[in-house]
């Protein structure tokens, strides 16, 4: 079977463009609402909280059909009709309500879509990187064009362009192709055996503890740079360059994955964390230190990442992988987005963020130290 390459990128672009739009500014439309920094804090973890439940309701679901496109067509429509509730009312509990419907639907949909992209890639999950650039390239669309906008007009526009771009990726999902795995049941073992290996629950305790640690980044960055004087086009720039690093890296990764095993990246990915973190906390002053904290996340995420898909994709196999993208989501983005967007906003007036960042390296380097421990010791260059 033939890949769908463009249709497959062209729903990353969307879904990524979203977050574009999301990630840099939603905390700074929260703060122009009259939102306090515990309450942004709060009302980000209910957006990531019902990561932990939704895409494990969904990834059963799935593999119970086998329809993964199916669902992510009905989530993603939910998504933008419960996400124009935002239009209605802007007071605390109405916002806090509205966050949790709607990303109970919103959270379900990458998970399934990344098991999806992985099934039509089936024996050759070293290309998922080249199809995953242009979610990349999607939210340094985003970032760049919104950010510039947003210099010149209100930023009350922001929830029609959320709204927006959440139904373009409705409508990329409708033109996406189903895929289906090769059920080849001798690859894995069943669920309640994997999910029983102390190197899953290593890995998975490593990826929720650096989630934890990027909460005060996608929580807090854009009004971290604004208290320093950096315009929303110079904080649109600068989370562009981060993740235009990242595309530079999805580029390259299908070569690095066959000189390096994937627990060498891993272990890098985890250090250079520590390194971004302590960069944002005492440099953000200096240009120069704050672009290099920013390139950095080619490694903080985009290393990290295509790792944990190698990883995933030798666990589960195909025949549990959406169960296994689901609990990956949920363990990582779920719970570590929720104790990371919590801890950075309890913290943020009462420390400052210089603190919150030193925090933040400081949770890097105990997931460095169960890294080296427990995961990928057995795993090779290429691995999937």
């Amino acid at each position: 079977m033939s890949v769908p390459y463009w249709r497959l990128s062209g729903f990353y672009f969307c879904y990524f463009a979203t977050l574009g739009a999301f990630l840099p500014f939603w905390s700074l439309y929260l703060k122009q609402v009259g939102f306090a920094a515990t309450e942004i804090g709060e009302l980000t973890a209910f957006l990531v909280a019902t990561k932990i439940i939704a895409p494990n309701y969904w990834g059963w679901l799935a593999d119970k059909t086998g329809r993964n496109l199916s669902l992510i067509r009905i989530t993603s429509l939910l998504s933008v009709l419960c996400f124009a509730g935002f239009l209605y009312r802007s007071d605390y509990l109405w916002f806090a309500a509205v966050t949790v419907i709607f990303s109970f639907f919103w959270n379900a949909t990458l998970p399934q879509f990344e098991a999806a992209t992985l099934f039509h890639l089936q024996a050759e999950p070293q290309r998922y990187s080249h199809i995953r650039l242009w979610g990349s390239i999607g939210f340094i669309a985003a970032v760049l064009g919104i950010g510039r906008f947003l210099d010149h007009f209100s930023i009350a526009y922001l929830l029609w362009i959320i709204g927006s771009l959440m139904l373009l990726n409705w409508l990329m999902a409708l033109i996406t192709p189903e895929a289906k795995p090769r059920l080849i049941h001798t690859e894995t073992g069943g669920i309640r055996q994997i999910l029983l290996k102390p190197e899953l629950l290593a890995f998975l305790l490593v990826y929720m503890l650096l989630q934890v640690a990027h909460g005060p980044y996608y929580v807090f960055y854009s009004v971290y740079l604004k208290q320093h004087g950096y315009s929303a086009t110079e904080t649109g720039l600068l989370w562009a360059t981060g993740v235009a690093a990242e595309v530079l890296l999805f580029i390259t990764m299908r070569q690095l994955l066959k000189w390096f095993t994937p627990r060498t990246l891993l272990l890098t990915s985890i250090f250079l964390s520590v390194v971004r973190w302590l960069l944002i906390a005492d440099g953000v002053d200096s240009l120069a230190l704050t672009i290099s904290a920013q390139l950095l996340h080619a490694a903080t995420f985009g290393v990290a990442h295509v790792v944990a898909m190698q990883l995933l994709y030798h666990y589960f196999g195909e025949r549990h992988q959406s169960k296994g993208q689901a609990l990956y989501s949920s363990i990582s983005f779920g719970m570590g987005g929720m104790i990371g967007s919590l801890y950075s906003g309890y913290f943020w007036d009462m420390l400052g963020g210089r603190l919150v960042y030193i925090i933040a390296a400081l949770v890097c380097c105990v997931a460095l130290l169960i890294a080296y421990i427990g995961v990928a010791r057995e795993s090779r260059p290429g691995l999937g």
